[in-house]
């Protein structure tokens, strides 16, 4: 069994902030070597998520809408009683989201729909440098 690790770095502008990582991902299956197995990416940090959609400009602003109305910037939220920034609510979204995504790899690509994408979603209130670990397994 073959194991292989990148990671790629993303620079976001913030709350909402919504990016499309399928074609990095699908690079790095494709430099691993592997034909069959697991690809599974993961973001550094607690206020940031990492999903499956099918991204187009609707559901680009339809998310993000979403996740604030579930979970609203402006609550009282204890966070801000330690920290006072402001990014409570960062914190449950990307939570509540997760901040890893496994996807089956069939035939040397990632195992997903025409309308299916993996995304990166900011959910800080300020732009932020990320790092996605990117790790490929299997034969």
């Amino acid at each position: 069994m073959n194991v292989h690790q990148e990671t790629l770095r993303r620079s976001t502008h913030g709350h909402g902030d919504l990016q499309d990582l399928t074609d990095d991902v699908a690079a790095v299956v494709a430099r691993s070597g592997v034909k069959k197995g697991l690809v599974h990416v993961h973001v550094i940090g607690s206020t940031a998520a990492i999903g499956t959609i099918e991204f187009e400009p609707g559901l680009q602003r339809d998310l993000p809408t979403l996740m604030d109305r579930l979970i609203p910037p402006h609550e009282h939220y204890l966070h801000e009683h330690t920290w006072h920034d402001g990014n409570a609510h960062s914190h449950l979204q990307a939570t509540l989201l997760g901040a890893s995504v496994t996807v089956p790899v069939r035939d040397g690509l990632p195992a997903l729909g025409t309308w299916q994408q993996i995304v990166l979603m900011e959910c800080d209130v300020r732009p932020r440098q990320r790092e996605i670990v990117v790790t490929v397994q299997g034969v």
